[in-house]
């Protein structure tokens, strides 16, 4: 699939249609919600790091001018600081979630699991009044460091969800998973995973009374009531795991309390190092492999957050206003989709090659636009083009 094609699929009609919804422009003339989302994605496809005086820059750029039509239009770094900083980010959100569920479509994967997880950047704590306290780095500076989390869902290989939080309480995963798999609508039809950061019991009671199935890893040594033990196959050569247990059980609190309410756990070891591991589930009709295949899945969102901090710069914070932060994520979580259908679709083993590939092939289609408003015909140089 080309960019083209791509970008096609964000139409001007459908991004004014969701500014109507979300009321982006209200009393608002020039930095429209359409061209704002216009100028973040070219500044964070063309740039290591869309700081807003690169904003500022793309915004006179002809490039930019060609696309959004603001030709005449003046404006400042500052002022596109400002507007971000009090957007609706829920103009954003609604465009993320358009892009999810066509392209999650697409890829056929509407059935694939779910998986949570968070990751943390760190800013300076002299630039921000919020944040979580987790330490100090680099103590021969002196400078404290807060952190942000983003508690992320991804479904099949694209996002599907993201909640921020700045609060010390967030840093336990206890609060924060759950939060964001209730929150998320994705989580209602599907098999969400997580990790053993979550072992509220009262979490896993809401999951099972909200019919959301789950697959979990827990601690070994959770307090349980054993109610019976179930059979199961005793090997799986493809498996990486060798199941030594499968029971249906209830789950103790603290002060041995039951939770009245039936889980499956099932015990076993990791055939490599001889690890016992621990899985809990809600799921009845699936063997204890399968489980544990299906949880071995949760891994596959580690990549993603090294793909957003290595290439779409999660790090760098545009904004230091959480207003901002929302806008910023969900346009950094869009051009992740993009992205990522690019490469799949294309069949590009990297996400550099994919990126640049996909720069260049936008470079490629404003100069063919330039052609033909000076009255060119940009097929007569079809052969400079990578068009197939």
């Amino acid at each position: 699939m080309r960019v083209k094609q791509l970008l096609q699929l964000i139409p001007d009609g459908q991004l004014e249609m969701l500014g109507a919804e979300s009321k982006v422009d209200y009393q608002v003339k020039k930095l429209t919600g359409k061209s704002v989302f216009q100028l973040i994605l070219l500044s964070m496809i063309n740039n290591e790091r869309a700081s807003l005086r690169v904003m500022e820059s793309v915004f006179h750029s002809m490039q930019f001018r060609l696309v959004s039509g603001t030709e005449g239009v003046e404006t400042k770094y500052n002022s596109i600081r400002d507007r971000i900083a009090t957007i609706n980010p829920d103009y954003f959100e609604k465009i993320f979630l358009f892009l999810f569920e066509h392209f999650n479509k697409l890829l056929k994967e509407e059935h694939s699991i779910i998986r949570y997880d968070s990751t943390m950047v760190a800013v300076s704590s002299r630039l921000v009044e919020w944040g979580m306290k987790v330490g100090v780095k680099n103590k021969g500076s002196g400078i404290d460091k807060v952190q942000l989390k983003y508690t992320m869902a991804t479904k099949g290989s694209l996002p599907c969800h993201v909640e921020i939080f700045d609060d010390q309480q967030s840093l336990s995963e206890d609060k924060t998973i759950p939060f964001a798999i209730f929150n998320d609508k994705h989580s209602k039809n599907n098999i969400v995973v997580f990790d053993r950061g979550v072992q509220k019991r009262k979490t896993f009671k809401k999951l099972l009374d909200t019919s959301r199935l789950f697959v979990t890893r827990i601690n070994t040594d959770v307090r349980y009531h054993s109610i019976r033990e179930l059979s199961f196959d005793s090997s799986d050569i493809n498996s990486s795991v060798s199941v030594q247990a499968h029971l249906i059980v209830q789950l103790q609190d603290a002060k041995s309390k039951r939770i009245k309410t039936h889980f499956r756990l099932i015990k076993a070891t990791i055939k490599e190092s001889g690890e016992v591991i621990y899985f809990l589930t809600n799921i009845t009709d699936l063997s204890p492999y399968e489980i544990a295949a299906i949880y071995k899945q949760r891994w596959d969102i580690e990549p993603f957050f090294k793909f957003l901090k290595q290439h779409l710069n999660l790090t760098h914070l545009v904004s230091r206003n959480i207003n901002g932060i929302r806008v910023m994520i969900y346009m950094t979580l869009i051009l992740a989709i993009l992205l990522i259908v690019y490469k799949k679709l294309n069949k590009i083993s990297g996400y550099k090659i994919a990126k640049l590939r996909f720069t260049l092939e936008l470079d490629e289609e404003v100069m063919k636009q330039v052609a033909i408003q000076c009255g060119g015909d940009p097929d007569k140089i079809k052969k400079l083009f990578n068009d197939p």
